[in-house]
């Protein structure tokens, strides 16, 4: 197992601990596959850590803020009459589905 250490460019603030795993599975890497990552993207090994990190918080945190209950019965109500006067009207002449 190989170890890697990132520090910050403030140096007054903690450096990250990395260590590489023998075998690269779902949750874990090689250095030989952290350097590969590197080389591919043409960023450097920090960088690599950094796009790693911000794509998993993108998949993990919201974009949006939190609702802060559930749409009452007499607000569906007001948001269906809203819709209802903007959708458009008439026969529908097509329906395409992607499945």
């Amino acid at each position: 197992m190989s170890t890697y250490v990132i520090s910050r460019c403030d140096s007054r603030q903690p450096s990250l601990l990395l260590r590489f795993r023998a075998k690269t599975t779902r949750f874990r890497v090689t250095g030989d596959t952290f350097k590969t990552l590197a080389n591919e993207l043409n960023v450097t090994e920090s960088q690599v850590i950094h796009m790693a990190l911000s794509k998993l918080a993108q998949e993990t945190f919201p974009t949006y803020e939190p609702d802060d209950e559930p749409l009452t019965s007499r607000q569906v109500a007001v948001v269906r009459k809203a819709a209802k006067a903007v959708m458009p009207k008439g026969k529908l002449l097509n329906e395409q589905s992607l499945f």
